[in-house]
Formats: structure tokens, sequence, C-alpha cells
């Protein structure tokens, strides 16, 4: 089910919906619309109120049929919904659930108060059926297979594909349950009442991205996380492509910091890797980062490994159901 969770649909974008339909048909799967994904539809910046939004966003948790939701875009609504969120239907009846930006909430507080592990990949309409149409066809064919896999299959991924992009900002090896989104809602998500308890991050390996904004929010994004403990807690980072983001410099640029030149300087002598420069976030397509699952990083090497697998399939009545975590 591909749902407005946050954003509405804006009709110029009604081809790159229908695109994404495709894609997700090409990987095997049935596709339906959710009555609020409607062209046109929408209160402030929202596809409905928060009411609304949670009011079916609650009966596609509910509903046996729905063996997937996949957010259309991100937004600014899902704050306003967070404490109508029926979690007992997510316990009842886990399923995965894509999508990142303002979904990243959506995400962290799911996998706080129901252990649900959530997909941080692309969005509906500017992921699969944007970022995606502009890559290389080989591209294109090699997302498809892993999001299929991981959808789908009750073995570990291993190694996520590498890309020339990736850097290593602080070498060394860790090994942990993987936690993140976009900072900005990390930090919001830890200013809530659902916020994952800070032992949670022990061990764990940190992943984020940021779109938009100035170089010193980012700053001060982690410079929260510091404070809060959680810098103090983790064993590794894992830092996607920044995009739009103002006020980054270059290497060659002594005026303003690199991201990584950011992140260092916040993370002081706290001795962990730091895997920088990867694909997942708004500069798109994204490679899938499943919230919750162990992970094994090597900086050094470049390598970031899916350990165990983000879906599982049990029986119910006797008939196999595909679930999350």
């Amino acid at each position: 089910m591909i749902a407005s969770l946050s954003g509405p649909l804006h009709a110029v974008y009604e081809p790159d919906l229908e695109q994404a339909v495709i894609v997700l048909e090409r990987m095997g799967f049935r596709v339906r619309r959710a009555p609020l994904l409607e062209a046109g539809r929408h209160r402030w910046w929202s596809a409905a109120t928060p009411a609304e939004i949670a009011g079916e966003f609650n009966a596609l948790l509910r509903d046996p049929e729905v063996r997937a939701i996949v957010a259309h875009d991100g937004g600014q609504t899902a704050l306003g919904y967070l404490d109508l969120i029926d979690f007992e239907a997510v316990t009842a009846d886990p399923k995965p659930i894509l999508g990142y930006s303002d979904i990243s909430l959506l995400h962290l507080v799911l996998y706080a108060r129901t252990g649900l592990v959530g997909f941080h990949a692309d969005l509906a309409t500017p992921g699969l059926g944007g970022h995606w149409q502009a890559a290389p066809a080989a591209r294109q064919a090699e997302l498809e297979k892993l999001y299929s896999t991981l959808l789908t299959g009750t073995d570990a991924i291993g190694a996520l594909p590498t890309s020339a992009s990736w850097e290593c900002w602080r070498a060394g090896r860790a090994e942990g349950r993987l936690i993140g989104g976009v900072i900005n809602r990390i930090v919001l998500a830890q200013a809530t009442p659902f916020a994952l308890p800070l032992e949670w991050f022990d061990g764990a390996v940190l992943f984020w991205e940021e779109m938009g904004g100035l170089a010193s929010y980012v700053w001060s994004y982690l410079h929260v996380l510091r404070h809060s403990g959680i810098l103090d807690r983790i064993a590794g980072m894992v830092v996607g492509v920044p995009y739009a983001i103002d006020g980054l410099g270059t290497p060659d640029d002594d005026a303003s910091p690199t991201l990584s030149e950011i992140v260092l300087d916040v993370l002081g002598d706290r001795d962990i890797p730091v895997l920088g420069n990867v694909e997942f976030g708004h500069a798109g397509p994204n490679l899938p980062m499943p919230v919750g699952i162990r992970v094994g990083l090597d900086a050094q090497q470049r390598k970031l490994s899916l350990l165990e697998p983000a879906v599982r399939v049990p029986v119910i009545r006797g008939v196999r159901i595909g679930c999350c975590h």
C-alpha cells in the first residue's frame, strides 16, 4: 500500500507516483493506493489533518491484506500524530514500513515502542518514481533485487553494494544494531515521550543524513547527541550523502568546513569508525537501512554488512505471511 503518511501529493507528481507503482509491480508486489493519496488533496502542508492521517495509517496497520506500507513522500506531519498510533496493531501484525525524511520519526518511535524494524529506504514518489528513473539501468536492477530480497527473504543480505563515493572518515570496525534516520528527526524524536531509551544506543551503529538548512545546524544537532550521551554510547557511525546543505566547504576551501570535518570536530577523541558519503537519504536513490537489525561496519575497507534478515515469515493459521521482526 502506498500512503500519504505526511505530505500531500501534488498533481504534477502523479506521473512519478505511477512510475513508482510500476517499479513495485516489477519486483513482484501487488500495489494499491490509500484513499488520502489523492492528487491535489491537502490541509496546510499535509495530506490531511494529523488525526485523519493517523486514522488511515492505523487502518492499514490493522488490515491483514496489507503486507507493507510505502510512504508516498516525507513532509512535516508525523510529529502531529505520534500519540494517535495504534501500537498494539503494530505488535499484533508487524509489517514493513518504507520511507525516509519525516518517516524517520515513525521508524524510531515504532522501534522504541514495539521493536518493529523500520526501513529507512526510498519513498515512492521522489524515490522509486523519481531518483530511480535517473539512475543507470544496471543500478536500477541492482536496487530492485536488493529491495525485493530484503523485503521477502529470510536470510541476511550481507555486504551492501559499495560505490566510489564511500569515504573512510575514521578507520575501525564495529558491530551492533543499526539506529538512525534524518539527524534532525533523531533529535526531535529524543525530545518526546516516545524516545528510544539511551541504553539502546549502547554499542549501536548510528546512521544519519540531512537535507537543507545550514552546516552549522548539523554541527548543533551532533552536539545535541553529544550532550544527551548518545555519542558516548555508540560503536560506529555511518553518514549519508548530504543534500542542499548551505555552508559546507570542500577540501580546498579553508573558509568553511566539510561534513567530515564537522563530524570529527564533534566526535573529538571518541575512537569510533566513521564511514561517510554513503548513498541513503535525500540525495537518492537509497540503499535501504533497516532500523534495528545488527550490522557490521569496517570503515577502512568501506564495508557495511547487514548481519541478519529484516523480515521473518511466521505461520499464522497455516498461512505463511511475511512481516518485520
